[in-house]
């Protein structure tokens, strides 16, 4: 069995103080990280919040099934007694007080430590497991998850001190954990490129490739093992928006290459078709895909990025990525905040842009994130007993929801904040999921017919994000743009989705006030709307441009250009846009002052491959639901399926 990444170091008696690393030869620390385990069994890695926690973490995502046990190998130093900690979160706990699902043990050589860890305390922070007494040389350790009840597990201490005082969160741990991984004065592998793409979605995918096929030296960071972003299987949104649309109709045609053929949110891991994605990366000569890195930090040069520092999510290792370009494909804005881009969150008062969709003060409400779920006939007719999810969130016969499944609408944290408050959003979505379906199962004199023969099959853990910050270019869309389809020179991409503003379910509000968990919306149809490039590199930022969901836009004008298929056309011309800017050694806002004819021929060619014979699988057909090009009308529209 491989080792995981581990690191000693010498102690006091104890740690004096969360700031005061006391080094002696009286004790010794052994530290090793979840997420570097060799086996990881069923728990799976989560990095998304590591930005506020201070790391990534295994967590036991069995949807109410025990996983498998994650289990590693380290080397003991010194015969002697040793005490076993874990640093945890007892993950209910914002809605329930008493002892949370999260159980698991950790056990040493076979044989378990102590008592149940990670069902206590209110934050993540450590918890001591047990004491055990250890011989020198390989020693095995195993995470024995409980209950499949999404336990979950930062790091696990041996440590010769009985009274270890570990920091539970911040800038001590942080310096802790480096000293303790061996990463004090170690500087990150510098990488050179030509241009940077942070972020692996569809919008950052395109961006790297258009840019590759147009000679550039391309880095492509994605922080998960899968490619997609909110289209992967581990989240299970399907491609929305159309391509191909005037006035640069060549824009959109590579999604073709690799976009899935089987429309449906929610559906079998199959239908997104991660493989084919992950093949049209690789398949590109100019193309170095970091999988698996997160971007921890940026170093600048006066109003200029000179690098971005990854993290890889699994063994710690940093690269410095250097180039004169780089893209934020982050949907967070990630590397654009890091870097102290201007942004914004939140919604916009109706007077600054003279919006009749916006609220008459401006406000911090914001999409939420959805944890999609589904469930599936039993084999033999028969479902399996679910076990009892009870943890502060009461359903009763008239609240509960006898659905098959949950998709888009299945939306929570409209009212947090999307980034710091990402983990809490996520988890919430997860609980009211397990505890509508535990009331349907156990709570319920009779059990729903809807659901009755079915078992809960699949539920994500990684996040459908729709909004966070958005990075404000030299041009910023608004809902007037679209409404009288004001022509600009440097229109770029097209944008077909109707102006679709996500806000809480009123029925649900009645039933949840201020702990909402479904969505609703009003599709507002638009004529096709081609959104200035502008819009697409930072106004403060000289060499940062960015795709997705967070380019320059106000919150309803962010309405309509989200979807996947418009965020890849927005790569796209990131990509073409870099590499006139590399070619004519000038910025990103410099393309538009003096290149624009140029990039305009670019994005009518487009930088897809001939693909006759590839469908587009448009999620609906835009000819129908048109418009007259004229100012908007606000009769609402629903979407068909």
């Amino acid at each position: 069995m491989k080792k995981a990444f581990f690191s000693f170091l010498a102690l006091g008696a104890s740690l004096m103080s969360p700031l005061t690393v006391a080094a002696s030869n009286d004790g010794a620390m052994l530290w090793v990280e979840a997420e570097s385990f060799a086996d990881k069994g069923g728990w799976v890695v989560d990095q998304q919040y590591m930005d506020i926690m201070g790391s990534p973490y295994l967590m036991a995502h069995g949807i109410g099934t025990p996983v498998a046990d994650a289990q590693t190998s380290v080397e003991i130093p010194a015969k002697g007694k040793y005490y076993v900690y874990a640093r945890t979160y007892n993950w209910t706990s914002p809605w329930y007080d008493g002892k949370g699902p999260g159980k698991f043990r950790v056990a040493v050589n076979g044989k378990n430590v102590g008592g149940i860890v990670g069902d206590t305390g209110s934050k993540w922070g450590w918890q001591k497991v047990g004491a055990v007494n250890l011989n020198a040389g390989e020693t095995k350790i195993a995470l024995k998850d409980i209950t499949g009840f999404n336990g979950r597990c930062d790091a696990v201490v041996l440590s010769t001190d009985s009274n270890l005082n570990l920091p539970d969160g911040g800038e001590e741990l942080k310096k802790i954990r480096r000293t303790a991984l061996g990463k004090d004065g170690v500087q990150p592998k510098v990488e050179k490129y030509d241009f940077v793409v942070v972020g692996g979605g569809i919008a950052g995918m395109c961006a790297a490739v258009t840019a590759a096929r147009n000679g550039l030296k391309t880095a492509l960071v994605n922080d998960r093992p899968v490619l997609g972003g909110n289209n992967s299987a581990e989240v299970r949104v399907h491609l929305g928006g159309n391509i191909e649309l005037g006035p640069n109709k060549g824009l959109g045609r590579m999604i073709r290459e690799f976009g899935h053929e089987r429309k449906g949110n929610a559906k079998p891991a199959e239908f997104y078709e991660d493989d084919k994605k992950e093949a049209w990366i690789l398949s590109e000569p100019n193309i170095t895909l970091y999988s698996n890195c997160h971007a921890v930090g940026v170093t600048m040069e006066g109003n200029n990025i000179k690098g971005v520092t990854i993290e890889n999510i699994e063994n710690a290792e940093e690269f410095l990525l250097e180039a004169p370009f780089f893209s934020d494909c982050t949907g967070d804005g990630t590397i654009g905040y890091l870097a102290e881009a201007d942004y914004r969150m939140g919604r916009e008062a109706r007077s600054e842009f003279n919006e009749s969709l916006a609220p008459e003060v401006a406000d911090s409400l914001v999409m939420g994130t959805s944890i999609q779920w589904y469930s599936e006939k039993a084999p033999n007719g028969k479902a399996k007993k679910f076990p009892e999810f009870v943890y502060g969130i009461v359903f009763n016969d008239s609240t509960c929801e006898p659905l098959k499944k949950g998709e888009w609408k299945w939306e929570t944290g409209m009212n947090l904040n999307q980034i710091t408050e990402a983990e809490r959003v996520r988890d919430y979505g997860m609980a009211v999921a397990l505890a509508n379906w535990s009331y349907l199962k156990n709570g319920m004199k009779q059990t729903p017919d809807a659901v009755k023969d079915r078992d809960l099959a699949w539920m994500g853990f990684i996040g459908g994000k729709r909004e966070s910050r958005r990075l404000l270019g030299d041009y910023i869309l608004k809902q007037d743009d679209i409404d009288k389809n004001v022509s600009h020179e440097d229109a770029s991409f097209t944008t077909s989705w109707s102006i679709d503003l996500h806000f809480p379910d009123s029925v649900n509000s009645k039933h949840f006030p201020g702990r909402e968990y479904k969505a609703a919306t009003i599709h507002r149809y638009i004529y096709p709307y081609a959104v200035p490039y502008r819009c697409l590199y930072s106004r403060n930022i000289g060499n940062l441009f960015m795709a997705g969901r967070n380019i320059s836009t106000t919150h309803v004008g962010m309405g309509t250009t989200r979807v996947m298929r418009t965020t890849g056309m927005m790569g796209e011309v990131v990509g073409m846009a870099a590499s006139l800017a590399y070619k004519r050694h000038t910025t990103p806002r410099g393309v538009y002052q003096k290149y624009l004819t140029e990039l305009k021929e670019m994005m009518q060619a487009g930088a897809g491959k001939p693909t006759d014979g590839l469908p587009d699988n448009q999620h609906y057909n835009v000819q129908k639901h048109l418009p007259a090009p004229r100012a908007f009308t606000a009769d609402p529209a629903t979407r068909p399926e």
